[in-house]
């Protein structure tokens, strides 16, 4: 038999092609469910950074931030390494009538364990791609017209940050769990579990022996929530905020008649605890400067095991410092959090945002300094945290702004010195859309940034950036990147 040419196998091939697509452009009601389904179905939105950076030592891509170590981003973020968010949202109708707006959000976000760029990573590398879902939750708001709105799942639920340093100060209560709004007052229940045996805070699982043969079993935290806005005028509001922790038994709840080993293992079985949290936040709109100005003074008080906030983040579950090794309980434990954060449009070209953190931690064992976990590990029981610092943005253009930044950051940890850096970037920003706000992305921006640390700091390679260099008084980073972020 003679196969067939070429060019018939082309003919063939067009043929085709041009009656699928006459088919489908044609087929006018399935055309139109897909538009309209896309359209008001879905939403997306997406937040990320991705860039490239160098330095002067030796020549070579450090990736890593100048800031001091367990400080995360607070003293500055342009060193940041890749990162990306998808968040689709799917939209559901109520019945003809009824105005709740109902809502799936999703959130997936990706970053490299290994620090190294997006296009030299993958999910099978070597400490590479990991993939997260910080958000999978359904929202029903404005239930019947009643200004009520439900939620239940995992969801980032906070609020107001620094941006600068990246940090979420007052009530970040991402988690697990439920909750319930009305006007100006939020309720939310978050539970916390884990298997992570790598942790300092206190374990979330138990020695389960209800069977007579031991198991690990999940201990759950429960965080109890009450948020309260308080408006005194059009410009001023206070917000009131209230946490109640507990953390279970150890036992999960077993019988009197099970027998309990003759000396069970205080590492995993120890009893409940409780903590309990306060704070306030005035946010004042300023009136006499530009739109968009404002300032936010927080101030938060979290005890026993709701003392969390360290490492750069301000969720009070994540508890600080060490247990009373003999009672094996957080009594006594604290952490005292005050922040001011400021932005203010001074003219037309011109935008400054400055900010001061501080927070004083202490767990609950009887020294300063190092002390034991459940686990045996040690970890310093008290800590004193200081940074100040700001960013200024002068817009030359509509799309050309120049962005620069100071930071001076301090940490003591338990007795010893004061570990300090002091930080200047110089950041030369093209701003595609040509909006004059500290607001506006996308950025593609070059970052300079050089940092001086103090004899302490270099002598125990107290940053991600000293780990890697070795002792030093001075830090550099070059880099150009990009930061996005739409949302709809």
């Amino acid at each position: 038999m003679r196969k067939n040419s070429p060019r018939s196998f082309i003919t063939i091939s067009i043929a085709f092609t041009l009656a699928f697509t006459f088919f489908f452009t044609t087929n006018s009601k399935a055309q139109i469910a897909y538009d309209h389904f896309t359209n008001k179905a879905i939403s997306f939105g997406t937040y990320g950074r991705v860039g490239v950076d160098w330095t002067f030592d030796d020549g070579r891509t450090i990736g890593r931030r100048l800031n001091l170590n367990n400080m995360g981003s607070i003293g500055g973020r342009m060193e940041e390494q890749d990162y990306l968010e998808l968040a689709p949202s799917f939209h559901f109708k109520p019945k003809k009538g009824d105005s709740t707006s109902i809502n799936l959000q999703m959130r997936f976000s990706m970053y490299s364990n290994s620090l190294s760029t997006f296009g030299n990573s993958t999910t099978s590398s070597l400490g590479g791609l990991t993939i997260a879902i910080p958000e999978l939750f359904v929202q029903a708001r404005n239930i019947g017209n009643s200004g009520i709105n439900v939620w239940a799942g995992s969801r980032l639920y906070r609020g107001p940050d620094v941006h600068v340093a990246d940090h979420f100060y007052f009530n970040d209560h991402s988690g697990q769990g439920f909750g319930i709004e009305f006007k100006k007052t939020r309720l939310a229940a978050i539970f916390v579990a884990s298997t992570d045996t790598t942790a300092t805070v206190p374990p979330y699982f138990y020695l389960n022996i209800k069977t007579g043969t031991p198991s690990t079993g999940m201990r759950q935290r429960t965080v109890l929530i009450a948020e309260h806005d308080i408006d005194l005028n059009e410009n001023n509001r206070i917000t009131l905020l209230g946490e109640y922790h507990r953390m279970a038994n150890a036992d999960g709840g077993m019988d009197e008649e099970v027998n309990l080993p003759e000396n069970p293992d205080p590492k995993l079985n120890f009893p409940s605890d409780y903590g309990f949290v306060l704070g306030a936040r005035h946010h004042v709109n300023l009136k006499n400067m530009k739109e968009g100005s404002f300032n936010d003074l927080a101030v938060r008080y979290g005890t026993r095991i709701a003392n969390g906030g360290d490492g750069g983040v301000s969720k009070t579950w994540a508890t600080f410092g060490a247990p009373d090794t003999l009672a094996l309980n957080f009594k006594g434990a604290y952490s005292l959090s005050v922040v001011n954060h400021t932005v203010l449009n001074t003219s037309e070209k011109n935008t400054l945002n400055p900010y001061v953190i501080f927070t004083a931690s202490k767990g609950a064992a009887d020294t300063d300094g190092l002390s034991k976990t459940y686990f045996d590990r040690e970890v310093y029981n008290k800590k004193i945290d200081f940074t100040i610092g700001a960013r200024d943005e002068y817009y030359f253009t509509d799309h050309f702004h120049l962005i620069t930044e100071l930071h001076y950051s301090q940490r003591k940890d338990g007795t010893n010195p004061i570990a300090s850096m002091t930080k200047f970037t110089l950041s030369p920003v093209y701003v595609p859309n040509g909006q004059r706000n500290i607001w506006a992305r996308p950025h593609i921006r070059f970052v300079a940034s050089v940092a001086k640390y103090n004899d302490f700091a270099k002598e125990t390679l107290y940053s991600p950036y000293l780990q890697f260099t070795g002792k030093k008084s001075w830090g550099t980073y070059f880099g150009v990147k990009t930061e996005w972020w739409i949302w709809n």
